[in-house]
């Protein structure tokens, strides 16, 4: 079974890929081109036999004899009889012409409104000069740099692969000089301002922007959030440079039409088409992920591309595909045009983008938390732990509030509450409505600018000195210790509160639930552990398939997990 990859377009199989060069020209000795031509005279000559035999068939299938009817009538009763197509009158077949021309022309007024202002991008990077062995340590092309399907229906296909013009070459690895990555971008302002991916432009080298109309400028500035892998290039000196109008990714729906436009394989101005799949995805391949997820064809080059609807506005900035073969597979994603300008205000202004933050640790609502929370999947986010000194406490949250909306806006999931908070006035105050100990509780929360290393989780080690009192294996299958300082350090963690994982039987409650040695259990059914006397009491007592809420500590953060007994 092969594996599924999820990377941006223009990065399949984890490398830049040089878009295609198409050449009609061929080498060769005068009779080598005679027989590749008789060779390919006598392919096309196969396939239309095929392709007429199988037509043939085809309308003996749809147009049977009479006579051949009349036998069917006459040996087989009505019911055996195979039911007749629905017949189409002419009046129903134009209505459905003229609905799928309507549809056409939407496609077409959309494409003619953005074309102008889709460009593609080229991205050298600097590169050192080294020598590149030849793969396999030394080992010789098979095929002498030749293409072994020559001659075939897949000659073409294999003629021209991207290796600087130099044809196919199965046993040489591409030269570093001169690789370039190609991606594609939407004019946002007509001083010159270009929206696009961070993975289009990073690397600092010379990045060359292609307009609509064949114009080539090199940027002047370039600004990126990794974070979000949304980018803005600035080029000066272009005149007459048309702005795409942006839409409102807020209002789109599943099922919405989108098309998809850009350079797929250095191929200028693309225009695919499909429906809006899906809302809300975090795929994981960024920090912060909220993607509208398409099936319009997204291949490599498209990355930095703008998704539009049928206004001809644009709502997403197209960024990754999930691919078996690298190519399209009908699951892409684009970063929501909500996000992405934002981005590109905060980079436009300064360079960098200003977040504001809450200060927790959370993580979704899933079935097993909503049972033992007595609230419904995705109905909030659980609060496992909230850092000292931050927003967040000032605001009095605490660990096992469950975060139920903010600033008026329910939340769902943790992309949409750290989205929104970090997108929010400084300074301002927000209205959070919590889930505390089965009551809603309104809160006031003013925030503040994100730390530069906030989110940095710190380093852990699986070696520990155990001091104090130990519990052998306990019916969850996991042994436990008492947390002192030094075992406290070497886990990364400053707070020596709870007991620590010392040991997890395989295939025990405790192995099963995702537990290992080394994690700190603060609570037991949301009530604080800070010794071992402490957490057997908790657990004991507890009957077979009863379900117990432990909130673990590591040094990566806090967060729930529910044990079955």
């Amino acid at each position: 079974m092969k594996s599924e990859t999820i990377y941006g377009p223009d990065e399949a199989r984890g490398t830049v890929q040089r878009a295609g060069h198409f050449s009609s020209n061929e080498n060769g000795h005068p009779n080598e081109r005679n027989a590749k031509m008789k060779n390919r005279k006598l392919w096309s000559v196969l396939a239309t036999g095929v392709a007429v035999a199988v037509a043939a068939v085809g309308v003996a299938a749809a147009y049977p004899s009479n006579h051949t009817d009349a036998d069917s009538s006459a040996g087989k009763s009505p019911a055996a009889a195979k039911p007749s197509m629905p017949q189409i009158s002419p009046q129903e077949a134009q209505r459905a012409i003229a609905s799928a021309k309507d549809l056409s022309t939407a496609f077409r007024v959309a494409a003619d409104r953005v074309l102008p202002s889709v460009v593609a991008i080229e991205n050298r990077p600097e590169v050192t000069t080294a020598a590149h062995p030849r793969r396999g340590g030394g080992e010789r092309d098979p095929f002498n740099g030749q293409n072994p399907f020559e001659g075939t229906p897949f000659g073409d296909l294999f003629r021209n692969m991207p290796r600087g013009g130099q044809g196919f070459n199965f046993g040489e690895p591409p030269s570093p000089h001169g690789a370039y990555g190609m991606g594609s971008g939407v004019i946002i302002d007509s001083s010159g301002v270009i929206l696009t991916n961070n993975h289009v432009v990073k690397g600092g080298g010379k990045v060359t922007v292609r307009l609509y109309d064949g114009r080539e400028f090199t940027a002047s500035s370039v600004a990126t959030d990794p974070r979000t892998d949304i980018a803005i290039v600035k080029i000066d000196g272009a005149k007459d440079l048309v702005a795409a109008k942006m839409g409102d990714s807020e209002s789109v729906a599943v099922g919405d039409w989108v098309l998809a436009l850009g350079q797929p394989f250095g191929l200028e101005s693309t225009v695919t088409a499909g429906i809006v799949s899906a809302m809300h995805r975090g795929i994981g391949i960024t920090e912060r992920e909220n993607f509208l997820q398409t099936d319009a064809a997204i291949n490599p080059g498209n990355s930095g591309g703008p998704l539009v609807n049928l206004d001809g506005e644009v709502i997403g900035i197209n960024t990754a595909i999930s691919s078996r073969s690298g190519g399209n597979d009908g699951v892409g994603f684009a970063v929501p045009i909500s996000l992405a300008k934002w981005v590109a205000g905060q980079l436009s202004k300064g360079g960098t983008v200003q977040r504001a933050y809450l200060g927790v640790g959370i993580q979704p609502m899933n079935a097993a938390l909503a049972q033992q929370f007595n609230l419904k999947p995705r109905e909030g986010v659980v609060v496992t732990e909230v850092f000292p000194d931050t927003p967040a406490a000032k605001a009095g949250l605490k660990t096992g509030d469950v975060i139920l909306s903010y600033a008026g806006e329910k939340v769902a999931n943790p992309q949409e509450l750290q989205l929104a908070v970090e997108r929010s006035e400084i300074g301002k105050s927000y209205e959070v409505v919590v889930n505390r100990d089965g009551k809603n509780v309104e809160l006031s929360f003013q925030p503040a600018k994100q730390p530069g290393n906030y989110g940095m989780a710190g380093s852990s080690t699986s070696d520990q000195e155990q001091n104090g009192q130990e519990s052998g294996f306990n019916a969850l299958g996991m042994e436990v210790g008492d947390l002192n300082a030094s075992v406290a350090e070497q886990l990364g963690l400053k707070e020596t509160k709870g007991v620590v994982i010392t040991n997890v039987e395989p295939d025990s409650a405790a192995d099963r639930a995702g537990l290992e040695s080394g994690m700190v259990i603060s609570q037991v059914n949301r009530k604080p552990v800070t010794s071992v006397d402490e957490f057997k009491a908790a657990v004991q007592g507890k009957k077979s398939g009863e379900s117990i809420l432990l909130l673990v500590r590591t040094a990566q953060g806090s967060r729930f997990v529910v044990l079955n007994s």
